[in-house]
């Protein structure tokens, strides 16, 4: 069941269906008689599970792999390319969580990374100006960082990076206090706002964020979005100062492997990568299924010749702190 709603999510599939998955799954986990539920075809009368997961639940039961799990894997879009540099990767600098606009707990996005075989993740919720993603405020982070602090004496060796999404406000200033940013481990700058700034205003903007001493990665920089359902252009700015900026400061430029966003273009990754930037290939996680969207990012990287020696994430958690 929870197979299943992780290639739902990797797919990306409406949130309705996948929670009926966990739904039907978390049902199950506290059934004490199951044998006989299954027996008598009496599944559907609990509340929880319907037609699809009963059939599925059965079918597992009876030591058969479900008919629509078979599908679900059989239908994996798998590149082609990256697969060396995706299996070099060790973990992911940008993943959310429910508390903010993530919809899965951190412990179950944590697990999950590991059963993907990574070492480590950073949690980057996001920050407090980001209200409509329930941006976290200085509280709620330092909440946030005791939660991970209980998990990562649970998880070990896997570990929970602290972190954050932090969004870079119209002066370059960053929407957090400096005392919190500097204890978290990986912090991701992105514009979330004035997309469409002129393009000198953004390029002073970026590069006043990039040169903060805590900030690690810059996020998605050109914000664009090329999805079906919702499309938005590219921001306008100087590429090659940004960069020569992340490059001074040794701030990673992310590699955004969301389906939706791929960002940035290849023509700016094959640009840092002549200016000697760094890179973190991400996943922007929001649930579970969504940490495999990593090879996408790998695919394009390894496309735009980006030597696995310049991503950050090809390094332990110690290296990376």
């Amino acid at each position: 069941m929870r197979e299943i709603a992780f290639w739902l999510e990797r797919a990306g599939a409406p949130t309705y269906r996948v929670r009926a998955f966990r739904r039907a799954a978390a049902v199950v986990d506290q059934l004490p008689d199951l044998e006989e539920r299954v027996a008598a075809g009496r599944l559907t009368a609990l509340e929880g599970i319907g037609r699809t997961t009963a059939a599925v639940i059965e079918e597992a039961h009876r030591g058969r792999t479900p008919a629509y799990l078979a599908k679900l894997r059989s239908e994996v879009d798998v590149p082609e390319r990256g697969a060396q540099l995706r299996a070099a990767l060790r973990g992911d600098c940008h993943t959310h969580s429910d508390w903010s606009d993530g919809g899965s707990p951190i412990a179950e996005m944590a697990t999950a990374a590991r059963d993907l075989g990574h070492e480590w993740i950073a949690l980057t919720d996001h920050s407090p100006r980001l209200k409509v993603a329930r941006g976290l405020s200085a509280d709620r982070l330092r909440e946030q960082l005791d939660v991970v602090a209980e998990l990562n004496q649970r998880l070990a060796p896997f570990r929970i990076l602290t972190g954050i999404e932090v969004d870079i406000l119209s002066d370059g200033s960053l929407d957090q206090e400096e005392e919190l940013l500097a204890r978290l481990d990986v912090v991701v700058a992105s514009v979330h706002s004035e997309l469409r700034m002129p393009a000198a205003e953004m390029t002073r903007r970026m590069c006043a964020a990039v040169s903060n001493p805590h900030v690690a990665v810059l996020g998605h920089c050109t914000g664009r979005l090329i999805g079906a359902g919702k499309k938005r252009p590219q921001s306008a700015f100087d590429a090659t100062a940004v960069f020569q900026t992340c490059r001074y400061h040794g701030v990673a430029v992310e590699i955004n492997s969301r389906p939706d966003r791929l960002d940035p273009p290849r023509e700016l990754i094959r640009l840092a990568r002549d200016i000697g930037c760094l890179f973190s290939i991400d996943s922007d996680a929001h649930a579970p299924g969504q940490l495999d969207w990593l090879a996408y990012g790998c695919a394009r990287a390894e496309e735009c010749g980006v030597p696995a020696d310049r991503v950050i994430n090809t390094r332990t958690a110690d290296r990376l702190r």
